[in-house]
């Protein structure tokens, strides 16, 4: 089964995979599929015996371009209809044990390329409304495949989040004639929350973070998507997340498990005037080994509560970051 359910009590689409139940757990590194295929060995996802980045689609993907018909009959109150998508695969390095966090800002910046180069033509489905490159890394947030690697969904339609983040934006624009990220930039750089400054991006603990340390790295112009970055904006953008990542290991210790998604305009061409490109990173670290769940409040009321007042954070965060060697 593979069908979206439409929720009339919030205004969403919910996706019914259950197929996905089956997809690969936690295998051992002998027996990873997204490894290298290696000679006397079974084949792997990637047909090579060395790799830079690899993208293909996922073997158990939760929308598609061939989706079946629903099991179930829509009504009049719940909509019913075939969850067609895109849902690829990016391996960003063929080192098992490497992270995104090390590999370097040569590999963060292909990897930049790839994100681009993916929305482009992800985007060009005219059926394709919203492209979304996100990483979900370690046991904490429930990955099931330790190889480093993120994945790509393309979406019919603008997902709650980014959707309720557009509203907002164009309130703003409707109320001041402004960006509303713009103005988050012009406040927040150079100031007590920020973490990380590049030439075209800063990177900083938003004042209303919902995780302890969560970490924003916004465009400092007006870009409204990947694809339309200058050569140089990625390369700062590549220099800017490696960083940040490697300054979170260094300040908590451990590799760091977090969420990381890149919100950006529809692909629909809506909206431009208010999407604004930005990366929101989200370790459930909060410190002393302690983990940040999702409890009542989030889950039930969507009013985050966190432990750490954003100041605080980011000043921790900056001193990690501003110490980190990033490899080349």
């Amino acid at each position: 089964m593979s069908e979206r359910r439409f929720d009339p009590t919030h205004g969403e689409w919910v996706t019914v995979a259950t197929h996905r139940q089956d997809r690969t757990y936690q295998p051992s590194a002998a027996s990873c599929p997204l490894c290298p295929t290696r000679p006397g060995h079974e084949p792997t996802e990637v047909p090579r015996e060395h790799y830079e980045i690899a993208v293909f689609a996922n073997r158990f993907p939760s929308l598609s371009t061939r989706p079946p018909e629903p099991d179930v009959e829509g009504t009049a109150l719940v909509p019913v209809e075939p969850a067609y998508g895109h849902c690829e695969v990016v391996v960003f390095t063929d080192d098992h044990h490497a992270t995104l966090a090390d590999v370097g800002v040569t590999r963060v910046r292909l990897l930049i390329e790839t994100w681009a180069r993916r929305v482009a033509d992800l985007g060009a489905d005219p059926a394709v409304r919203y492209v979304l490159p996100f990483e979900n890394k370690g046991e904490a947030v429930g990955v099931t495949l330790h190889h480093p690697h993120g994945q790509i969904f393309a979406y019919p339609d603008v997902p709650p989040r980014p959707s309720r983040e557009l509203a907002a934006a164009r309130r703003h624009h409707d109320r001041t004639g402004r960006c509303v990220f713009c103005d988050v930039v012009a406040a927040e750089a150079g100031g007590v929350r920020e973490v990380v400054a590049g030439e075209h991006f800063v990177a900083g603990v938003p004042p209303w973070a919902r995780f302890p340390y969560e970490v924003d790295v916004w465009s400092r112009a007006h870009v409204p998507s990947l694809p339309e970055l200058s050569a140089h904006a990625r390369g700062d953008l590549a220099r800017v997340l490696a960083r940040v990542l490697a300054g979170y290991d260094r300040f908590f210790g451990v590799s760091t498990s977090y969420l990381l998604g890149v919100h950006a305009a529809p692909t629909d061409g809506t909206d431009r005037d208010v999407s604004h490109l930005h990366v929101e990173i989200c370790p459930p670290h909060r410190g002393g080994g302690k983990l940040k769940y999702l409890a009542g409040s989030e889950t039930f009321g969507g009013a985050f509560l966190t432990d750490v007042a954003p100041e605080v954070a980011a000043e921790r965060l900056r001193a990690g970051c501003a110490n980190v060697e990033v490899p080349a």
